[in-house]
C-alpha cells in the first residue's frame, strides 16, 4: 500500500451559502469535495483545483462524487501534490469529459480535456475522456508533471487519447482505448497491468512515441492485455520521433495484432531505426519473426518498470 502525505481534500459541488473559494495555506493538508449535484463544496473539478493554494507543500485530495463533469481541467505547475479521487463504486462512475479537437482549432495538445502540469499528481478511480469522435486528434489527458501516478483510471477517446508528453508517468491497473496513436508523446511512461483496446474496425497503431534520443527509456507496456475490435489489424506502434523507444514486455497480445508487421513507419521515420522491441509476450498475437525485434534476457534486466522510472532520485511507485 502506497503511503501518501496527509491528504488535501477538495469537494467539488455547490452548497447553499457558499459564494466563493478561499485558497488554503500552502502548507495545509486539505480535503475538498466536488459534486455535480450540488452536495459538495464545488460543482466543478476546476473550481476545486483553483482553491488549492499555489506552491502547496502538502497533498491536496479532491474527492469527486459520482457524476459527469463536462469541463476543461488544468492543474498548473505551481500546484503539486494534488490527488483527484473518484468516490464512486468504480472508475465509470466519475467522468471528466469534453470534446475539443485539433479540427476545432485547439491544436492537438490544446484539445486535452485534462492537462496536468504539476509534479506528483495522482488520479484514481475515475475516467478522463474526449468524446469528439473520429476524424481529428482529440486528447483526453495531457501529462506533463513529473512523477504522475494513475491507478484504476479509464482513458477514453479515439485518435490521440493519452498524451504522455513529458517527464515520468506511471499508469497501473487502468484501461486505455482509441483508434490511432492513442498512446503517444515524449515522456518516460510505464503501463502496468493495464488493458489497451483498439476500438476501430480497421485497426491502427496503439503507440506513437517521440522519445528524445538522449533518453534511454520511452514507453514500457508491461504485463498488459492488448485486445481489439477486429483480428490482424492492430499495430503495436509507429515512431512519431525517429528515436522512439517502446517495449511490449510480458503482455498478452490477442489476435487483433497484425502479427507479420506489428511496427510501421510514420512519415519519414522508419520503424527499423526506432528502438522498438518485445520480450516474453504471450497470446495469439505474439508471434516472433524478422519484423519483431526481441530483447534477450540479459538486456531485459535493464528494462523493468523500476529502471524506467527511477531517474536520479530513485522514484519507485510500483511498490
Amino acid at each position: 500500500m502506497m503511503k501518501w502525505p496527509a491528504a488535501l481534500a477538495v469537494v467539488v459541488g455547490s452548497t447553499a451559502g457558499i459564494v466563493g473559494v478561499t485558497a488554503l495555506p500552502s502548507d495545509a493538508a486539505t480535503t475538498l469535495t466536488v459534486a455535480a449535484d450540488g452536495s459538495g463544496q464545488y460543482k466543478t473539478v476546476q473550481a476545486a483545483v483553483n482553491a488549492v493554494a499555489a506552491n502547496n507543500a502538502s497533498r491536496a485530495t479532491i474527492n469527486i462524487k459520482a457524476g459527469t463533469y463536462r469541463e476543461i481541467v488544468t492543474v498548473p505547475s505551481n500546484k503539486p501534490y494534488i490527488t483527484l479521487n473518484g468516490t464512486g463504486s468504480g472508475p465509470s462512475n466519475v467522468v471528466i469529459v469534453n470534446n475539443r479537437s485539433n479540427a476545432g482549432g485547439y491544436g492537438t495538445f490544446g484539445s486535452a480535456t485534462v492537462t496536468v502540469n504539476a509534479k506528483e499528481f495522482i488520479a484514481q478511480n475515475l475516467t478522463f475522456a474526449n468524446d469528439y469522435g473520429e476524424g481529428s486528434q482529440a486528447v483526453a489527458i495531457n501529462m506533463n508533471g513529473d512523477k504522475g501516478i494513475y491507478r484504476n483510471v479509464r482513458f477514453l477517446g479515439n485518435q490521440d487519447t493519452l498524451l504522455a508528453n513529458t517527464k515520468r508517468q506511471y499508469i497501473a491497473s487502468s484501461y486505455v482505448e482509441g483508434t490511432v496513436d492513442f498512446i503517444f508523446g515524449d515522456a518516460t511512461a510505464v503501463f502496468n497491468a493495464t488493458s489497451i483496446y483498439q476500438k476501430r474496425s480497421t485497426g491502427g497503431p496503439l503507440t506513437a512515441a517521440r522519445t528524445p534520443s538522449s533518453n534511454t527509456y520511452g514507453f514500457l507496456i508491461y504485463k498488459c492485455t492488448i485486445t481489439g475490435r477486429t483480428n490482424n489489424t492492430t499495430q503495436l506502434g509507429r515512431p512519431w520521433g525517429a528515436n522512439a523507444q517502446v517495449l511490449f514486455r510480458e503482455s498478452s497480445l490477442s489476435a487483433t495484432i497484425a502479427t507479420s508487421q506489428p511496427w510501421i513507419n510514420m512519415s519519414s521515420n522508419s520503424w527499423k531505426n526506432a528502438r522498438f522491441s518485445e520480450y516474453l509476450n504471450t497470446g495469439t498475437g505474439a508471434a516472433i519473426n524478422s519484423n519483431r525485434p526481441q530483447l534477450n534476457s540479459s538486456t531485459a534486466a535493464n528494462y523493468t518498470p523500476q529502471k524506467y522510472l527511477a531517474g536520479s532520485d530513485g522514484w519507485n511507485p510500483v511498490g
